[in-house]
């Protein structure tokens, strides 16, 4: 009987999780009910994943704004700091910055611009154009910006995002000094003393600063990176990946993942007999063609997965096949044609022009965007993501 369903994704609700809860038995659990309740079986290759936020959550791994203060006082030894390229968030970056601020006396607060690294925007390019500014090489003041700039309210949320950390800057007990330029080195001009928030070109910020004569650079994966007074910590990523918790802590990207996916596999593969992948992820890496915002705040899509999730997609083009090498085929004898191929083909499709245009991106990247998707970020209570023929193809 020939197949007419491909890859099924089925989010799946689970209890709402507390600090203490066992994430693996959980997870294998809610398996194993919907399979039942929804009457599909569990097959060699189905793939289940898991939320970073609520394995975060079980882990009870939090810290308070003074966690983040008292770590980046013993970093630091000045009372003044230039904080660079913060990402335009109130749920990444807002809770943090109270943090921070509480630290020091005087903050020069360097945003990129016309947008942050994740794409949310104060302006358009075309609005640079216009006022005949170089984002690569001109550095503004605020009161430059705003003379330029009316609106810098973001898209979506209507936030003036200068406003507002200028504001928790304030607040918080320190002077706030606002400055534009989208060169890490520029914030040298103000300060040798640098704590850098970008998240995937942290490395390159780091590295240009300390060549460029910086005093002291941290990013943000640098705090918090062990316990402080009790609180939770994440060893590779610090503060990246969290998220508000309530006005005064965070919940930070979950520790331990790898050990977790495995025990989750080991579970199912005990109870079903079936070898089921695992994951843990978290913002699916995709990009917003209208508000232009990369949905990747978190430093790595998927923290933790199982062995066979790591590599890239070998896949063939169909319709590249269809056109090209079997292009005068038609019905069953096509069919039979693409099949044949599919089944012979190589282990590596490098280089082959019948692979172009296949999605070349790692299989977690792919298989967390669709997650995050199914899963959303709000009130479904579908936590756990459960996948089924991902890795079929048209010959099976």
């Amino acid at each position: 009987m020939d197949r007419f369903v491909g890859t099924v994704v089925r989010g799946l609700r689970a209890p709402i999780i507390s600090m203490g809860d066992n994430m693996a038995q959980i997870t294998v659990d809610s398996v194993l009910k919907a399979s039942e309740a929804e009457g599909f079986s569990l097959r060699d290759k189905d793939v289940v994943a898991i939320t970073e936020s609520v394995v975060a959550r079980a882990q009870g791994n939090y810290a308070s704004i003074d966690d983040i203060a008292c770590d980046i006082k013993e970093k630091f030894d000045s009372d003044t700091v230039g904080l660079i390229f913060p990402i335009l968030s109130r749920n990444r970056f807002a809770v943090c910055l109270k943090g921070i601020a509480k630290a020091f006396k005087k903050i020069y607060l360097m945003f990129s611009y016309p947008s942050d690294e994740v794409g949310n925007s104060f302006i358009d390019f075309d609005m640079l154009d216009v006022a005949g500014i170089n984002p690569w090489k001109d550095v503004l003041t605020e009161e430059e910006f705003r003379k330029h700039f009316k609106n810098t309210c973001h898209v979506f949320t209507g936030v003036d995002y200068i406003e507002y950390y200028s504001q928790i800057i304030r607040e918080s007990g320190a002077e706030a000094e606002v400055i534009f330029a989208n060169n890490p080195v520029s914030i040298l001009k103000y300060t040798d003393n640098v704590l850098t928030c970008d998240i995937h070109t942290r490395q390159r910020s780091k590295k240009l600063l300390k060549e460029a004569g910086a005093k002291k650079v941290y990013g943000l994966d640098d705090i918090l990176t062990s316990s402080v007074n009790g609180s939770g910590f994440n060893e590779n990523y610090g503060l990246l990946g969290s998220n508000k918790s309530t006005e005064n802590t965070v919940k930070l990207f979950p520790r331990n993942c790898s050990e977790l996916v495995k025990e989750i596999q080991s579970k199912l593969y005990k109870v079903t007999g079936k070898n089921i992948e695992v994951m843990v992820y978290g913002d699916g890496a995709f990009k917003d063609p209208v508000g232009k915002i990369w949905e990747l705040a978190d430093p790595v899509v998927s923290p933790g997965f199982t062995e066979g999730l790591v590599g890239t997609p070998n896949e063939l083009k169909l319709k590249y096949l269809a056109d090209n090498q079997f292009a005068d085929l038609k019905g069953e004898e096509l069919k039979s044609a693409i099949t044949k191929c599919i089944e012979n083909k190589s282990g590596d499709l490098k280089n082959n022009m019948a692979s172009q245009g296949t999605t070349p991106r790692k299989l977690t990247d792919l298989i967390g965007s669709l997650c995050d998707l199914t899963s959303g970020s709000g009130d479904k209570g579908t936590p756990i993501i459960y996948i089924q023929g991902y890795f079929d193809n048209y010959s099976v």
